[in-house]
């Protein structure tokens, strides 16, 4: 890939919750569509400028990227798209299978068993309900599969996990954040980060512009309008200096993340 084709491309989660940045991206930006996971070794590798990653990969590879403000996708209490399945209560499992796409996720719920006092064996697996069930007591599953189970098997649902982190640190809970490689131009950076901030705004300020979002990710994921209307507001890509203090304590406390966390520019 050419230095102008990876400048040109911004990373995008193969989820619904960053809609809201990436509807009506000016044609002249490429997007890499990936699972969060995968993200991490494109910006890594250059195949794109910046994208979201999960929060976890962020401190893994603290030394090597930098996060870009404003942006992220957090939720202040229940997040509606990272749940923990299971027929038991989360003290009477076992066992839990945890999903190979989003490391964010795992570290969280393994943070919160700690915290409980709890045992529990893992088994990582693909991010399939029936499958993982099959295999374990509990499931752990996130974005848009987490809303389709939970609206097929509501009574399943023990654990919302951005709930519990907010019951637990009294925090926002910052699933994912955006991020791009220590070495790269920041004019560069700006430019890629200033298309996105303008698509939140819009979001943010036009009631039109909202809808349009919605009725584009009911087309992706058959969850109804209403649904989805309240999904982002469980979900924000908006982050204030109140969201950082989570995404702080959830770096140092759950990923054992010594030094502070830098961003491309002030």
């Amino acid at each position: 890939m050419t230095t102008t084709t990876w400048m040109r491309t911004i990373g995008r989660v193969a989820f619904i919750n960053c809609d809201p940045l990436f509807y009506g991206l000016p044609d002249t930006w490429n997007v890499l569509s990936a699972p969060p996971s995968w993200l991490t070794g494109h910006v890594l590798r250059r195949d794109c400028i910046l994208a979201p990653i999960p929060a976890a990969d962020y401190a893994k590879h603290a030394d090597e990227l930098v996060l870009l403000p404003d942006i992220g996708i957090g939720s202040q209490g229940e997040v509606g798209s990272v749940l923990l399945f299971g027929a038991v209560p989360l003290e009477s499992m076992q066992t839990i299978a945890l999903p190979t796409d989003s490391a964010t996720s795992v570290a969280l719920l393994k943070h919160l068993i700690t915290q409980r006092g709890l045992k529990v064996n893992y088994v990582s697996t693909g991010p399939d309900y029936d499958s993982m069930m099959a295999l374990a007591d509990g499931a752990l599953l996130i974005g848009d599969r987490a809303l389709q189970a939970a609206r097929e098997v509501p009574e399943m649902v023990q654990l919302d996990l951005g709930k519990a982190w907010m019951e637990l640190e009294n925090l926002p809970m910052i699933f994912g954040v955006f991020v791009a490689r220590r070495d790269t131009p920041v004019e560069a950076l700006k430019e890629a980060h200033g298309a996105l901030l303008d698509n939140l705004v819009a979001f943010e300020t036009d009631a039109q512009r909202r809808r349009s979002v919605i009725e584009w990710s009911s087309t992706k994921s058959d969850l109804t309008h209403q649904r989805l209307d309240q999904y982002y507001g469980e979900v924000f890509n908006r982050l204030n200096s109140h969201h950082l203090q989570g995404l702080f304590r959830f770096l140092q406390q759950a990923c054992n993340m010594a030094e502070p966390a830098e961003f491309a520019w002030d």
